[in-house]
């Protein structure tokens, strides 16, 4: 799946997601940060990064199930139109029903944004 978000391959990382997920991102007011609701909305929200940071890219992984659990490790790193930059350790803990992702939360650490590269 990895791969695919590294692609920016919509259709490849939604295959993964149950029709009616669950996708809590990084971000946002709520306790649980922003969350997505369904196939749809979830997209739309990883569409919206690349858009922001077309340089989006998830690096360094490693990942581990253990029944319906499972949890990924990765360094994100972007570059917004103005230049700034985030690069950031961070972790995804899924629940899988039926082999599919019915729920992704996201967590990174919270950095400042990096300066443009001179």
């Amino acid at each position: 799946m990895f791969d695919a978000f590294n692609r920016h391959d919509i259709d490849g990382i939604m295959h993964f997601f149950a029709e009616d997920c669950i996708f809590n991102a990084v971000g946002g007011s709520e306790i649980h940060g922003t969350r997505f609701t369904g196939l749809q909305a979830i997209s739309d929200a990883f569409c919206g990064v690349w858009k922001t940071m077309p340089d989006a890219e998830w690096g360094n992984h490693s990942h581990f199930t253990d029944g319906d659990r499972g949890v990924s490790e990765w360094t994100f790193s972007g570059t917004a139109a103005d230049g700034s930059r985030i690069e950031a350790e961070g972790c995804d803990l899924f629940t899988f029903e039926g082999g599919k992702i019915v729920r992704k939360q996201a967590f990174r650490k919270n950095r400042p944004v990096l300066q443009p590269r001179q």
